[in-house]
């Protein structure tokens, strides 16, 4: 045993003499037992405690530190690893240690002590693997360092995946991670899937689909197979402001080498959501370009497109997986207001549709409850509401790309609960309550005026009413009068300027939920008003479609769960309900999917919430496929489709621009956005501009000019007879005192007209 005096150990501090070690049999002294002491040894430090024999504390490094001078001495070495394929003359010899390579690499691990034949030879070949990269991984089993640069990363990550080094190829593909560029995304996301490392194919799939519109300029894109286009094509998560850059990068494709690549063009252009492009883009680009006219399949295509937006009354007919908006298409959805725990909430709430969350960046710039909420020219319009105080008849606007509020034209009426819309360029504010009474009267705000007018009242007086716009008509859903809940729906053409009553729901709903989707309309929860056999509100999580075509109501999936003050809204091709109250605040939030008649939960509010609005503002660009056409811009759309579908179709070829594909290269993080690559698919379609919609006509506020001639059918879904285009405006209410009743509107069928007001109600604040 070594000495107090060893340079190897440190006497302690203790004072205390050391014992002295027991004599043996043999005469000698016992060997004291190596014991780790509790105190913190620092490094290149050594203690040694009386009675217990210390240790060295950087022993380890010690040791191994003299096994890398062996190593890179070539000392005591007993095998020999061989770089390079069976045959070559010059193979990189690499001599080691087999305990430090088993110690180091789970695959070494296994060939030495496994009884393999290699663990007897001196010389063994590892095959499929760089010379390099090899050396380079021996050296760090020595050395526990490994330099990763651009050059060397793709031939380190494949031999360490062989070697089974885990640290090694988390590393190359935290670097390549890093380093995603659109010019390299789609190589990365290549070699991923080639080496089996999923969290990296992952993150460059996710890459390519949130930059798609860079990552289609790159040469890697030219050169990817069909399948892998395909496969991005189909994506619903591919992050495109509009369905013609899909397109174009289509045509960039096939372009590319168009002779070998013409028989996958039918069923890569299946997966471009024709339907979705503006009628414009349909006509002068898509239906114009020869390579598509050459194909029959490909043409039956583009007529599927052009009869969507030539036929939209067929539209749910035509409903396909083509006309199924991108996540990114569908535009951002809004949630705004409410109550929290018995509490108004001035916040607005967004969700991000990709990724299934939500997002806190916008406030209401007053208390306000019980309100309306329509987006005018992608801005909010919050109108009336409570502020705890009184009803308001106060018009807001806000813009959240400048996140600015503006005072807006204040209603005629003070309303709360009301229902707000928007039809065909202007806004309506219909029913809800003063204060005092529940209303049956209805204002319209027109954008270019800046002024509210009264329309025909309804026949009956709804507050909490339900509001939804469809095929040119306002309908009026359930909603309270006062005395009971509704089941009553009213229908409204701005044509005619008269209302007309339509089939009835299944039951009665105040605060019922409204929305509108593939011409249905979807009234969902709600509740009863407590009578003498249900002392208390009775919620239903029920909800009910209705078809205008047959006049009829029929129930489909429920929600999970029974509420009523939902927020309810459609988002790309689902009805979202969000939030709501049964005896507390959700924060649930359902989706439903007409084509299988199914709730799916999304991701919850952050806090419970109910009678907030909810409302999509759309994106930038092209009209969406399913909103209603004015009757100018239907009848200008179907004269330009009309003329495209009888160009002629003898039209010169395509020039086509073939370029050979180069290697991919590892850009860095600090790297430039703009590649050489961007410029190797030239644009060969030239993107339409976004013509603005005409603006409507200024509403006529005259009083007391008459009303048209009554259609000759009330029936819910019968065209209105020719008019003008103009919308008519009854005279506004004789008295300024709110509630006091509108003109009777026309009779259009029974039950014949109700009064505007069905008296007082029991408390100025109605649930």
């Amino acid at each position: 045993m070594p000495s107090a005096s060893s340079p190897y150990f440190t006497r302690s501090s203790s004072s205390s003499p050391r014992p002295p070690s027991p004599p043996s049999a043999a005469g000698g002294q016992l060997r004291v037992l190596i014991r780790y002491s509790k105190r913190v040894v620092k490094p290149g430090e050594t203690m040694f405690t009386p009675g217990v024999s210390g240790h060295l504390a950087d022993h380890a490094l010690r040791c191994l530190s003299r096994i890398q001078e062996f190593f890179s001495r070539g000392k005591l070495t007993d095998v020999t690893l061989l770089a390079g394929e069976a045959g070559e003359a010059e193979a990189r010899r690499i001599p080691a240690h087999r305990l430090l390579l088993s110690a180091a690499s789970d695959y070494f691990a296994a060939m030495f002590t496994s009884g393999l034949k290699e663990s007897l030879q001196e010389e063994i070949r590892i095959v499929g693997v760089e010379a390099q990269a090899l050396e380079d991984l021996v050296n760090y089993c020595y050395t526990g360092s490994l330099e990763i640069t651009e050059s060397n990363v793709e031939c380190l990550l494949a031999a360490a995946r062989l070697l089974q080094l885990t640290e090694v190829v988390g590393s190359c593909c935290g670097f390549l991670s890093a380093n995603l560029h659109p010019s390299n995304a789609l190589g990365i996301q290549q070699f991923a899937d080639l080496q089996g490392c999923q969290d990296l194919f992952d993150r460059a799939r996710s890459f390519v689909l949130d930059n798609f519109v860079d990552v289609m300029h790159s040469q890697e894109f030219l050169l990817l197979s069909p399948g892998d286009v395909a496969a991005l094509f189909a994506s619903d998560d591919l992050n495109v402001p509009s369905e013609e850059v899909v397109f174009q990068a289509f045509v960039a494709w096939v372009s590319h080498n168009p002779d070998q690549r013409r028989n996958q063009m039918q069923e890569l252009l299946e997966l471009v959501r024709l339907p979705l492009l503006c009628p414009e883009f349909l006509a002068d680009q898509v239906d114009s370009l020869p390579l598509l006219r050459e194909i029959p399949s490909c043409q039956n295509l583009v007529m599927e497109a052009l009869k969507f937006h030539l036929l939209p009354d067929r539209r749910p007919v035509l409903r396909s997986q083509r006309t199924k908006p991108r996540k990114s298409t569908v535009g951002e959805l809004f949630l705004v207001g409410g109550i929290e725990g018995n509490n108004g909430t001035l916040n607005i709430d967004s969700y991000d549709y990709r990724e299934d969350r939500w997002v806190s960046s916008h406030c209401l710039s007053s208390r306000r409850l019980q309100f309306g909420v329509a987006v005018l020219e992608n801005r909010l319009v919050i109108v009336g509401g409570r502020d705890g105080l009184k009803t308001l008849n106060t018009v807001e606007g806000y813009d959240p790309k400048a996140k600015i509020w503006f005072p807006m034209t204040h209603m005629n009426t003070h309303r709360h609960g009301l229902g707000v819309a928007v039809l065909g360029g202007p806004l309506y504010a219909v029913g809800g309550h003063d204060g005092w009474s529940y209303l049956n009267t209805v204002e319209r705000y027109d954008p270019v005026s800046k002024t509210w007018s009264y329309v025909a009242p309804m026949y009956a007086a709804r507050s909490t009413v339900g509001l939804g716009a469809l095929n040119g008509k306002l309908y009026a859903v359930g909603g309270r009068d006062g005395t009971s809940c509704l089941s009553s729906v009213e229908c409204y053409d701005p044509f005619t300027n008269r209302w007309a009553s339509c089939s009835s729901m299944t039951r009665r709903r105040g605060g019922v939920a409204v929305a509108v989707l593939n011409g249905f309309i979807y009234a969902m929860g709600g509740h009863e008003a407590p009578g003498f056999q249900k002392p208390m509100d009775v919620r239903f999580e029920t909800v009910e479609r209705y078809d205008p075509k047959t006049d009829t109501w029929t129930l489909v999936a429920s929600m999970s769960q029974a509420r009523d003050a939902i927020s309810a809204c459609v988002l790309g091709e689902k009805v979202f309900a969000i939030g709501g109250y049964n005896d507390a605040y959700l924060p649930l939030v359902e989706a439903y999917d007409p084509d299988t008649d199914t709730w799916t939960k999304m991701t919850n509010l952050r806090s419970g919430r109910a009678g907030a609005s909810a409302v999509v503002i759309p994106r930038d660009g092209p009209q969406e496929c399913g909103s209603p056409l004015s009757a100018t811009d239907e009848e200008q759309t179907t004269s330009q489709l009309s003329m495209s579908l009888q160009t002629s179709l003898s039209q010169s070829q395509l020039d086509v621009t073939t370029q050979k594909g180069g290697s991919t290269k590892l850009r860095s993080s600090s790297t430039s956005s703009t590649s050489s690559s961007a410029t190797s698919s030239p644009h060969l379609i030239s993107r339409t501009p976004n013509k603005a919609d005409p603006p409507p006509p200024p509403t006529s506020t005259k009083p007391g000019t008459p009303p048209p001639p009554p259609p000759t059918s009330t029936k819910p879904g019968t065209p209105p007879p020719p008019s003008s285009g103009k919308l008519d405006t009854p005279p506004p209410p004789s008295s300024g005192k709110p509630g006091t009743p509108s003109p009777n509107p026309a009779k259009a069928g029974s039950p014949p007209p109700v009064p505007g007001t069905t008296g007082k109600s029991a408390s100025p604040a109605p649930k």
